[in-house]
């Protein structure tokens, strides 16, 4: 696979995914692995590709659903190795609703919906407990501008 290794950094994209169920809202979490912890869904971007494309395959191809992104969440950096260099990663991260699931999400060794308090307690990482935060809170000041329910949200995509 061809990276996005754009002027040496390694830019990585996540996907805050919440959907409204019975009136409460769930966030999206996967594990990449049966020993690691709980995280947002993440997925390194490849050469030619945006990070919004990115993140919009990624659920396509390994959670079998379809998503719109809404905002962007956050954005950190840090240092990564490949083939024995040191570089630059930077992870910019995706307010998303998801519009549609047609089946269990494939290609996560595991993976389910939680409520926000929840969500917090099991992602490990302060970085993405941080932007999942900053995730909620835009989802409360987009809900402030009008956009009530996920209707909504679909409606005005076109």
């Amino acid at each position: 696979m061809n990276l996005n290794v754009n002027k040496n950094i390694v830019l990585v994209a996540g996907a805050c995914i919440f959907k409204e169920n019975r009136g409460k809202i769930k966030w999206f979490l996967v594990k990449q692995s049966a020993d690691e912890e709980w995280e947002i869904p993440k997925v390194l971007v490849r050469k030619g590709e945006s990070s919004v494309r990115s993140v919009l395959r990624m659920m396509g191809e390994k959670g079998n659903m379809t998503t719109r992104v809404l905002e962007e969440a956050g954005r950190f950096g840090g240092i990564t190795t490949l083939n024995g260099k040191r570089l630059p990663q930077r992870h910019i991260y995706y307010l998303m609703l998801e519009k549609s699931q047609s089946e269990e999400a494939i290609g996560f060794t595991d993976s389910n919906w939680f409520e926000y308090s929840k969500s917090l307690r099991l992602i490990s990482s302060k970085r993405e407990k941080s932007v999942l935060k900053a995730a909620n809170v835009e989802l409360s000041n987009i809900k402030k501008r009008g956009m009530k329910n996920k209707r909504k949200y679909i409606q005005e995509e076109g």
